[in-house]
């Protein structure tokens, strides 16, 4: 039997070895604290970041692009989410020849392209951006279809414009990464341009975006908007006449353009050939262009109305002045005819513009001189920008008039030698008809911030008076002859007095000269003469057969104008009792006596005069002036030719020049 040692322990020796294992834990406590201490402290901040940045990431993601609206607030470009297609080739569980093969057709893409993407070995990559909604959801579709892996969506923002290729032109179109190309898109991208959202994003610790996380991203759904001064019925019925003429006449291209010659606002603006904005990619770049601010052209005849406005503010010719026409003029050794080659013996300078004589204009050019002339065609805005906001204006070419030759001032005064942009030509004649008011155009009517507010409004911005009213007036008459009696007879409206001038020019070679049997025919003209409310410029470029405005572009403009009276219901004067009647010596406004009441007046056009001047001519016809800014008149809270009671007063708005 075996027994035990039994061992003896002093309680001494327990508590030595109880308070060892003690300090060795309280050691080992004190050293842990301390590394928390120096982890928390010290290396904290690094540690931090070196986590975040592995599991997490910043992406920035785009909201929708603002608005923009016509005049009226019809939509004419707008934005929604739509699905942009990814691939995480690491995850993709099908052969991938297999599967280029089943999306490509329904995306529209090269087979060879796919595959070459799935072979990348990316794990995240972009297939396609911005697809359609039927495509997306095909694309779905075959996913759940065949459970293919690897493949998914991220929602972005994608442009639309509703009315296809109206008024493209002045629209524009915009890019993938929401950026703006062309028209008011490029022009106010800053301004409507969708809003950045930053977020972070969960990440694997490659840095690789687990998808789920951006597929809660909801962006801002509205930013600024924008109403731009074009009326959508006003530009359709203008692209729809361009589209006839360009299939009547064969022309290599077509422009238009309606202007509020009492506002400056730009109603309607079009070229042909156009573009889907849509589509834009599928169209050769040329087709881009808005010829009527980046084509510069020799305006021939048109011009002459210019010339007209010089000679008569000097005083160098009058409406009755008679001229001796053989049919040409000779300066400097050139020749000149007029365009039939006719004499037309002895005429008065009413006749002259009328009938387009060339050699009578040379003579007014002549008696004006190159500085002269070469003073008003400038302050007519000739040789300068616009400022209109789209991009890519022209400012055209002129004379320096201290090198021209009298064969260069000759030529110029029948509107060659020059050249001009649609939108420069255009202002200019809308300033004759709005009593010799100069003012700047503008396509963009008003910005409004997110919540509907207006941040910015535009206004009748007046740069100078060009000519007086009188002068403005007496020219008037003379264009309305030419289309009531003269050669723009066939642009004439049934009902309604206009005003207007044909034009036809030989086609100018970028290489220097002309070319050969090739013309620019075209028709510019405002009305209603009493209170034109609009001014419109129809250019046909290089046509086959006919080429003469007379016969070909005053049709157009006739049409275009007829139904845009309808549409801003504007009556006939056969309509009107109590419409304005314009003097003959003058031209000024005057009341039909014999239509007024006793107590009732016309309100005069007071657009463009100094505070004084309005003041003087409201006050001759017994009415108040409530002024607002300083400067010129732009704008009047009664509209030229109402009717109103003695004592009205109306507020007229100033702006310094």
């Amino acid at each position: 039997m075996k027994f035990r040692r039994k061992i003896h322990t002093s309680p001494a020796l327990v508590q030595r070895r109880a308070a060892g294992v003690l300090s060795l834990m309280l050691l080992a406590a004190v050293v842990l604290v301390g590394r928390i201490g120096w982890i928390q402290f010290v290396e904290g901040k690094h540690l931090t970041e070196r986590i975040q940045n592995q599991v997490m990431d910043n992406k920035v993601l785009q909201s929708p692009r603002g608005t923009i609206y016509d005049r009226s607030g019809r939509e004419l470009a707008i934005s929604s989410l739509t699905k942009s297609l990814y691939v995480n080739t690491t995850e993709v569980n099908q052969d991938h020849g297999e599967l280029a093969g089943s999306l490509a057709p329904v995306l529209g893409m090269d087979k060879g392209e796919l595959k070459g993407i799935f072979d990348s070995g990316a794990r995240f990559i972009w297939i396609k951006r911005t697809l359609e909604p039927e495509v997306a959801q095909k694309v779905a579709a075959l996913i759940k279809e065949q459970d293919i892996k690897g493949l998914g969506f991220v929602e972005e923002s994608k442009r639309y414009y509703p009315n296809d290729m109206l008024a493209s032109h002045v629209l524009g179109f915009v890019g993938t990464d929401d950026i703006g190309l062309d028209g008011v898109e490029m022009t106010l991208d800053k301004t409507i341009k969708g809003k950045l959202s930053e977020m972070a994003v969960e990440t694997d610790s490659h840095g690789i975006p687990i998808f789920k996380s951006i597929f809660t991203f909801v962006p801002h759904k509205q930013v600024k908007s924008v109403y731009l001064t074009i009326d959508s019925t006003i530009q359709f019925i203008v692209e729809q006449s361009l589209d006839k003429v360009m299939v009547n006449t064969s022309a290599k291209a077509a422009t238009a353009i309606v202007l509020n010659p009492r506002t400056g606002e730009i109603l309607a603006m079009a070229n042909r050939p156009g573009y889907n904005p849509n589509k834009f990619s599928s169209y050769n770049s040329e087709d881009w262009k808005n010829r009527a601010v980046s084509t510069i052209y020799e305006p021939g005849s048109t011009f002459k109305t210019i010339v007209a406005a010089a000679g008569l503010q000097q005083g160098v010719v009058t409406p009755n002045e008679t001229f001796v026409d053989n049919g040409y003029i000779e300066v400097s050794g050139r020749r000149i005819n007029n365009w039939t080659s006719e004499p037309y013996g002895t005429v008065s300078f009413l006749t002259i513009l009328k009938d387009s004589i060339n050699t009578g204009f040379v003579q007014v050019g002549m008696r004006l001189g190159a500085a002269k002339l070469t003073d008003y065609v400038r302050s007519f805005g000739f040789g300068k920008q616009t400022g209109v906001e789209l991009p890519g204006e022209e400012e055209g070419i002129l004379f320096d008039p201290k090198e021209m030759r009298e064969s260069d001032l000759a030529t110029m005064s029948i509107g060659q030698s020059i050249a001009v942009t649609p939108l420069q030509l255009v202002r200019a004649v809308a300033a004759i008809a709005n009593d010799g008011v100069l003012l700047k155009p503008h396509i963009i009517k008003e910005v409004q911030k997110e919540d509907g507010t207006v941040e910015s409004a535009a206004s009748a911005e007046v740069v100078r008076q060009v000519i007086s009213s009188d002068t403005a007036h007496t020219l008037a008459d003379m264009m309305e002859k030419e289309v009531s009696e003269g050669g723009g007879h066939k642009a004439s409206v049934k009902g309604y007095h206009f005003a207007g001038k044909t034009g036809t020019a030989e086609k100018l070679n970028p290489n220097g000269g002309y070319i050969a049997n090739h013309y620019i025919a075209s028709f510019i003209g405002f009305g209603p003469v009493e209170d034109p409310q609009i001014a419109v410029l129809i250019i046909i470029d290089d046509p086959a057969g006919i080429y003469y405005g007379g016969q070909i572009a005053a049709p157009v403009f006739s049409e275009i104008a007829a139904q845009i009276m309808r549409h801003l219901n504007i009556p006939p004067d056969t309509n009107l009792p109590q419409a304005a009647a314009r003097t003959q010596s003058g031209g000024k406004y005057t009341a039909a006596v014999s239509s007024l009441s006793a107590g009732k007046v016309l309100v005069p056009n007071v657009i463009g005069k100094t505070l004084r001047q309005a003041g003087d001519d409201l006050g001759r016809l017994g009415l108040g002036l409530i002024p607002a800014g300083t400067g010129a008149a732009v704008s009047q809270s009664i509209a030229p030719g109402s009717i109103v009671d003695t004592g009205t007063e109306i507020t007229v708005s100033f702006q310094a020049q």
